[in-house]
């Protein structure tokens, strides 16, 4: 699922750039004598939380979407794969759209910078096409004779 990844980081440096913003001009902190406990021990916030269930679900649905156009590529009957990618990628688009709206939401409120907000939605919209596009051209590259 590279796809999946590429995705997950542009949103993570959306979210993480206000972040990455104020450690830069802090200055450096002294090496403490004792090391520190976990950052993990720092609670998320409840939107924090919620939204990240919201990602782990987006993400199995394009897990589920991928292996639906896996199956769906590879059939014999090139007319009926078409037409079934088809209707998968317009069964999973919505979701897709809903979840870029969800991190613009998110990101917006955490303090990310719209512009990287719009491009990382922009991305995640783009997520059916680019993986029906991936597992064509994929599908077509193991059908072609060697």
């Amino acid at each position: 699922m590279r796809l999946l990844s590429s995705v997950a980081a542009v949103a993570l440096i959306a979210l993480a750039a206000p972040a990455f913003a104020q450690e830069a001009s802090a200055p450096a902190p002294q090496a403490p004598a004792a090391a520190p406990a976990p950052a993990a021990a720092e609670a998320d916030s409840p939107e924090q939380a919620a939204f990240e269930a919201r990602a782990e679900a987006f993400g199995k649905s394009m897990e589920a979407m991928s292996t639906e156009m896996q199956t769906a590529a590879t059939q014999a009957d090139k007319a009926k794969a078409k037409t079934d990618l088809d209707a998968i990628q317009a069964r999973y688009q919505p979701d897709a759209d809903s979840f870029a709206d969800d991190l613009q939401t998110f990101a917006a409120t955490q303090g990310a910078p719209a512009d990287q907000i719009a491009m990382a939605a922009q991305q995640i919209k783009t997520i059916p096409a680019m993986m029906r596009a991936d597992i064509e051209q994929k599908s077509a590259e193991a059908a072609a004779p060697q």
